[in-house]
């Protein structure tokens, strides 16, 4: 009887057995060493752990500054921002699409009040700050700033990551609001203004996380990943700026799925095809070429059905990430396919990172898989398959016509499709799901919003506009229109606009005017 045949999620096949053949022509350079991929760093995790984020963020910020400050205790080296669907979209809580979303998937954040109370007690010029915000980064940036200025802090000093990448939104997610040229024009300005302002702050996190819940498999978010990068690197060079600044300041963002070595070759061979991407479009300095990225864990990997059970999922994913060079790493609660994570939930998963760190010995060396025959030929694969399909993209004339001619998201949805065909035919196993099932009804302790969160927000919108200057505010407001038409950077008067309590949803709406929304 023939060998089985098995292949991978993205359709590599697996071969019984690897030997030294299938190295091929491996260079086997160093880590630290171009094209990276054995890591950015010499001495990696033996110099300084990743940093270890949860991603946190629901109700009220009063809320979820408690949550930072418990997470803080027990830890974490970075936070993590999350924000409700309003925040994203830009729309303030009172908004009537608001109702029934406020601070449901995130913490609701609707003026400069909020933000101060958000990071209360906790020092910004000291803390590195992730925010997972794409259409209205550049408002919460400004917010983010407005309240570092407040504490005192030196800008220069300031370290952190906005999401900042609307292009996976029209692809992948749908929390855009204006149409992709004035989007990227946004994002460029961004670019420019924290050059000097902000020289410590990564403007962007280019994110295959989200492609990957929506259904690729791994080389296809690989690729649309790099392919989204070089859109924003070519937005960038077009409007002047110099690729071996602002290269140095952008920072990917990655899911980690179960199949272990899978995703370890899918990092190995990123930090591969970036460098060589960004040495082909005009880098010269070392830096500007190594992809530095962050990882979560697999959100849609997680099941409703036997939940402890993603505590190894967790871990698995965990491993991955860390075995593949991560710059940083949020896990996922075990309960997080039946609500937000409880505390006991994201303390577990908090200790997973700590266990993994500190005990699994996996930290103690570079690269540890390295020279690993089927390792090594893996991550060969996963280039080779990620650069066809960006040479396919490039041929469209890049991710923007590729998104617009609905080819990434017609990709996506096939993989999609066939994953879920894999599952129900049973040649794919979800333990739990699909086999080795159980009648076991024990429910999951959960953690619930409520509904009463909106008339809070709503009741500080009123206060707050009470307490301000309308002339004021209407002429801040027609200066972010003036720039906004007249092609200068937004950022200096957007900051103008949060500091003099312009609400999110009013800036959002001033930029709506200009460009308008995109409909999809």
């Amino acid at each position: 009887m023939a060998d089985k045949k098995i292949f991978t999620d993205s359709g590599i096949e697996i071969k019984p057995v690897y030997t030294q053949e299938d190295l091929g022509t491996n260079p086997g350079t160093a880590p630290g060493d171009y094209p990276f991929t054995r890591g950015i760093q010499p001495d990696m995790y033996r110099g300084k752990l990743w940093t270890m984020r949860q991603y946190a963020g629901f109700s009220t910020a009063e809320e979820s500054n408690q949550r930072y400050h418990y997470l803080l205790s027990q830890g974490v080296s970075g936070l993590s921002v999350a924000f409700d669907l309003p925040t994203q979209i830009g729309y303030d809580s009172d908004h009537e699409l608001a109702e029934g979303e406020v601070g449901k998937v995130g913490v609701a954040i609707d003026s400069i009040e909020d933000m101060r109370i958000l990071f209360r007690g906790i020092k910004l010029e000291d803390i590195s700050s992730s925010m997972t915000i794409n259409a209205t980064a550049f408002i919460l940036l400004a917010l983010y700033v407005a309240v570092a200025k407040e504490q005192g802090a030196d800008l220069k000093k300031l370290s952190g990551t906005i999401q900042n990448d609307i292009l996976k939104e029209y692809a992948a997610r749908g929390t855009y609001i204006y149409p992709p040229a004035p989007s990227m024009r946004i994002i460029t300005d961004i670019f420019q203004w924290c050059e000097t302002e902000l020289p410590k702050w990564n403007t962007i996190s280019i994110s295959g996380y989200h492609i990957r819940e929506a259904g690729s498999n791994a080389v296809q978010e690989l690729a649309f990943t790099l392919a989204n990068g070089k859109a924003y690197v070519q937005a960038a060079i077009e409007k002047g700026l110099d690729i071996n600044v602002f290269g140095k300041r952008l920072s990917f963002f990655f899911n980690a799925h179960n199949n272990v070595f899978e995703e370890v070759a899918k990092f190995r061979a990123a930090r591969t095809l970036w460098a060589k991407i960004m040495k082909d479009m005009g880098a010269t300095d070392p830096k500007a070429m190594m992809l530095r990225f962050h990882t979560q864990t697999g959100g849609s990997t997680l099941t409703a059905q036997q939940p402890l059970n993603n505590i190894a999922r967790v871990t698995m994913q965990t491993m991955a990430a860390v075995l593949g060079g991560t710059q940083s790493l949020h896990t996922n609660g075990y309960d997080e396919a039946l609500n937000l994570p409880t505390e006991e939930a994201a303390r577990l998963a908090l200790r997973t990172q700590q266990l993994v760190a500190y005990e699994s010995g996996i930290a103690d060396t570079v690269d540890p898989l390295a020279g690993s025959y089927f390792v090594e030929s893996l991550t060969a694969a996963m280039e080779q398959e990620a650069m066809a399909l960006m040479n396919t993209i490039d041929g469209m004339g890049g991710s923007i016509a590729a998104i617009e001619k609905g080819f990434i998201q017609d990709q996506i949805a096939q993989s999609a499709y066939a994953y879920q065909r894999a599952v129900e035919s049973g040649s794919k196993i979800i333990v739990g799901v699909n086999k080795f099932q159980t009648t076991d009804t024990k429910s999951t302790p959960a953690f619930k919003i409520d509904d009463s969160i909106r008339q809070v927000q709503v009741e500080k919108l009123r206060q707050l506009r009470r307490q301000r200057d309308p002339g004021k505010i209407d002429a801040i407001l027609q200066e972010l229109n003036d720039h906004a038409s007249s092609g200068e950077n937004i950022m200096p008067v957007v900051i103008e606009a949060v500091e003099n309590k312009c609400t999110l949803g009013e800036i959002a709406d001033t930029l709506r005017e200009v460009f308008g929304e995109y409909k999809g």
